[in-house]
C-alpha cells in the first residue's frame, strides 16, 4: 500500500519577496554552484562574511582527510567578528536582551557589549592567568556573564568548554580534567520558578579531587545565596570586574585554532570532547543566522536553548552576535509562571524568529494550547525548531496557532558536530512538509547512502544520513583522541572507496527528495533534544550497590520524544521486582552522576538480559519490548533464548 502523502506548505508570498533566498531555483543554482566549484563557493563567503586580520592563502586542504584544513594562513578573532566590526554601525544598536526568571531586564548594547566583554578577558587575562591555548570550563546559568565568558574567551584565544549548568559534579569533574582547565567560571546560582538554585557547591564538589589542574574559580553572584568561599582558589567577579580595563586587543588566531570544546555523548561511557574551530565555524554559524532565519536588521531574535548545548552555543551567542542581531537570552523556563511565559514575550519584545524544541512545543502545547490566542503574536516571521524530529501534531498546533499559518516552519536538522545547521527548510523558498528536514542547505553535500555500497538510496528507502564532503563547521577532532574521532565519525560508511562523515542517523527520501530523519542508529537515545550514550547511563546505574547488570534504551515519550528506558538485574534476586527504593536509589545514582537529564522513566527489573554467545547485549530486543513491539529478531543466536519471554512478563505485569 503506498504511503499517504504528506500536505505541502508553500512560502509566504510576501515574506519570500524580502527574504535572502527566494526561491527553490535560487537555492538550485547556489547548489549548483558549491557542486561545481566547491573551493570557489565557500571563498566567496569567506571573503564576504569574515573580517580577516590576514588574508588566507588556501581554502581547503583535505589531503589528510579526516584531518581537513580550512583558510589556511588566515588570522581572525571570533569575538572581533562578533563585536568589534559592528561599532561603527550598530554600537547602540541592542546586541543581548536578557530576561530573567523573576522578570527582570537588561538590554546590553553591542557597545557595552564590547567593554564588558572586554573587562572579563582582562580580568582573566591580568587575576587569573588566561593564555591563547588554555582551557577555560564554563558552569554558568543563563545570564548575560555567560555569554561574557565565552566571548572573553574567544578575544583572548583561550579554548572555552561549556558544561550544562543541570550536570553533576561527577560529570562536570570529568569535563574538567579531561580539557586539563586551568579556571572555571561559574555563578553561585539562578532563579527557576522563582527560587534560587545552586551552581557554586557543584564546582565545589568536584573540585574535591582529581582537578590540581584548576588553580582559580570565578564565581558570579548572581541569586545572592551563601556559599563557601576557598581562599586563594575562589574569586568574586562582582567584586573584581569594575577595577579591570574596559579595552582589550583581540587576539589575532589562526583559521584552524580551537574555538572550544564541547563534550558530548557517545556510545562509550566516556563523553567526546567536540573540538570546533575559529573561522570556519563561525562563517557557517553567521550564514545560516542569514539564510535559515532570515534575521534582518531591525529584527528581535529568540532561542530558547541553554549555553550549554551547541543550540546555544552558535544560536545565542556566536551567530546572532556575527551578523549584528539583537538575541534574546532567557534565564527561566517557557511554563512559568504560567504557559503564556513565551508568547507574552514575544508581544512584549516584538519578536520575529523564534527557535525552540520540540519538546517545548509539546509541553507548551500540553499545558497551554489556549494561552497563545491571549497574545499579539503578530511579529513573528520565522518559526524553528531543534533537537528532534517535530510530530505532525505539534508541527500543527504550532503552524496554526503560534504562526498563524503564515509563518515558515524551520525543522533544522544538525548535531553538535556539525557546528550548524545541515538539512533544513528556507524560509522564504522551501515548500515544507510536516516533520520533514527538508534539503540540504547550500554547500551541504548530504545524502543518504546504503551503508553497506555506499550508493545514495532511493525514495522510499532507508539508509544512513551522510555527508560526503568536509564543511567549514565540521567537528576538528575528539579532544586528545584522534583515534576515536576517525573512528567515531568515519569508520561505518564509505563512497567511491572513501570514508565520509555518518552523523549516526537514519533516514529516507520521499517522492520528491524530501528528506526525513528517522532516529539514531547506534546506541544513544535522544532525550528532548540531547543525546545520551547507552553507555554513559549504564555506568552511572552499576555504581549502586545493588545492581549486577544493566542495560538502557530509549523509548518513545510523550514529551520528551525519547524516554530512558532500563532493563536492571540485581544482585539479590529473592527481592526482584519488589524494591521500590532500589528505583529511587537507582535514579538518585544517576542524578549525582550525570545529572537530572538523564534519569530512567522507567526501571524494570529481570533475571537477565538477551546475550549473544560472545557476551553482547541484543538492544534492539529490548528496544522493542519496551515499545511493546512484537519480537522479530531471531533469537536463536542468544545465550539463553528464553531470558527474552522472561523479560517481557517482567515488562506487561510491572515486575517477575
Amino acid at each position: 500500500m503506498s504511503e499517504v502523502k504528506k500536505p505541502v506548505f508553500q512560502p509566504n508570498k510576501a515574506f519570500a519577496k524580502e527574504a535572502r533566498i527566494k526561491n527553490m531555483c535560487e537555492y538550485q543554482e547556489l547548489q549548483d554552484w558549491a557542486h561545481e566549484d566547491y573551493e570557489g563557493f565557500w571563498d566567496h563567503f569567506a571573503k564576504e562574511k569574515i573580517d580577516w586580520f590576514e588574508p588566507y592563502t588556501n581554502v581547503l586542504d583535505e589531503s589528510n582527510m579526516p584531518f581537513v584544513k580550512w583558510f589556511e594562513g588566515g588570522k581572525l578573532n571570533v569575538a572581533h567578528q562578533c563585536i568589534d566590526r559592528h561599532l561603527d554601525s550598530r554600537k547602540n544598536k541592542a546586541a543581548i536582551i536578557f530576561e530573567g526568571d523573576r522578570g527582570d531586564k537588561q538590554i546590553i548594547t553591542y557597545l557595552e557589549l564590547y567593554y564588558n566583554v572586554n573587562k572579563m578577558a582582562n580580568l582573566l587575562k591580568n587575576e587569573f592567568g588566561v593564555e591563547k591555548g588554555d582551557r577555560v570550563v564554563i558552569y554558568m546559568p543563563m545570564i548575560p556573564e555567560a555569554a561574557y565568558a565565552m566571548l572573553a574567551c574567544a578575544r583572548l584565544g583561550a579554548i572555552h568548554s561549556i558544561v550544562f549548568g543541570g550536570f553533576s559534579a561527577e560529570a562536570l569533574r570529568d569535563r574538567i580534567i579531561d580539557a586539563e582547565a586551568k579556571t572555571v567560571i561559574t555563578a553561585d546560582g539562578a532563579f527557576r520558578k522563582d527560587k534560587p538554585y545552586m551552581l557554586k557547591p557543584v564546582v565545589d564538589k568536584a573540585l574535591e579531587e582529581g582537578c590540581e589542574c584548576v588553580g582559580k574559580v570565578l564565581v558570579v553572584e548572581r541569586n545572592g545565596e551563601d556559599v563557601e568561599w576557598v581562599a586563594g582558589r575562589d574569586y568574586s567577579y562582582n567584586e573584581m570586574i569594575d577595577q579591570q580595563s574596559p579595552v582589550c586587543d583581540a587576539e589575532p588566531m589562526d583559521s584552524e585554532d580551537p574555538l572550544f570544546l564541547l563534550y558530548t555523548s557517545g556510545s562509550t561511557g566516556k563523553p567526546k570532547g567536540v573540538q570546533h574551530n575559529s573561522a570556519g565555524y563561525i562563517l557557517w554559524a553567521q550564514m545560516t543566522m542569514e539564510w535559515v532565519f532570515d534575521v534582518k536588521e531591525n529584527d528581535t531574535y529568540w532561542c530558547t536553548a541553554d549555553v550549554g548545548w551547541i543550540t546555544g552555543h552558535t544560536y545565542i551567542v556566536y551567530g546572532p552576535l556575527a551578523m549584528g542581531a539583537t538575541t534574546i537570552m532567557f534565564e527561566g523556563v517557557p511554563t512559568y509562571p504560567d504557559a503564556g511565559r513565551p508568547w507574552k514575550m514575544v508581544e512584549e519584545y516584538k519578536i520575529n524568529q523564534f527557535y525552540t524544541a520540540p519538546t517545548a512545543i509539546r509541553v507548551l502545547h500540553k499545558t497551554g494550547a489556549e494561552e497563545p490566542k491571549k497574545y499579539d503574536l503578530s511579529s513573528l516571521k520565522v518559526l524553528g525548531t531543534v533537537g528532534e524530529p517535530i510530530d505532525p501534531p505539534a508541527w500543527k498546533w504550532y503552524y496554526e496557532d503560534i504562526g498563524n499559518s503564515k509563518c515558515a516552519i524551520v525543522d533544522t536538522y544538525w548535531q553538535t558536530e556539525t557546528g550548524g545547521h545541515m538539512v533544513s527548510p528556507l524560509p522564504g523558498a522551501t515548500p515544507i512538509k510536516p516533520a520533514c528536514a527538508t534539503f540540504p542547505l547550500p554547500g551541504i553535500m548530504g545524502e543518504i547512502l546504503d551503508p553497506e555500497t555506499g550508493e545514495k538510496v532511493g525514495a522510499g528507502e532507508s539508509g544512513y544520513m551522510c555527508v560526503t564532503r568536509p564543511w567549514p563547521s565540521m567537528i576538528r577532532g575528539v579532544w586528545g583522541d584522534p583515534e576515536r574521532f576517525v573512528k567515531s565519525y568515519f569508520g561505518d560508511v564509505t563512497k567511491d572507496g572513501k570514508p565520509v562523515y555518518f552523523t549516526g542517523d537514519g533516514a529516507n527520501y520521499d517522492e520528491d527528495g524530501y528528506i526525513t530523519i528517522t532516529g539514531r542508529t547506534d546506541d544513544v537515545i535522544n532525550v528532548s533534544g540531547h543525546r545520551m550514550g547507552t553507555a554513559e547511563v549504564e555506568a552511572a546505574i552499576k555504581k549502586s550497590s545493588d545492581v549486577a547488570e544493566v542495560a538502557v534504551v530509549g523509548k518513545p515519550h510523550e514529551l520528551k520524544g525519547e524516554g530512558i528506558f532500563a532493563y536492571v538485574v540485581l544482585k539479590n534476586e529473592e527481592n526482584l521486582g519488589e524494591l521500590v527504593d532500589t528505583m529511587k536509589a537507582i535514579n538518585n545514582v544517576i542524578k549525582q552522576e550525570i545529572g537530572n537529564i538523564a534519569l530512567c522513566d522507567d526501571i524494570v527489573f529481570v533475571p537477565g538480559l538477551p546475550k549473544t554467545r560472545s557476551g553482547k547485549i541484543m538492544r534492539r530486543i529490548l528496544r522493542s519490548i519496551a515499545k511493546g513491539e512484537a519480537i522479530t529478531q531471531d533469537t536463536s543466536t542468544l545465550e539463553d533464548p528464553a531470558v527474552v519471554g522472561q523479560i517481557e512478563s517482567c515488562v506487561k505485569n510491572g515486575s517477575c
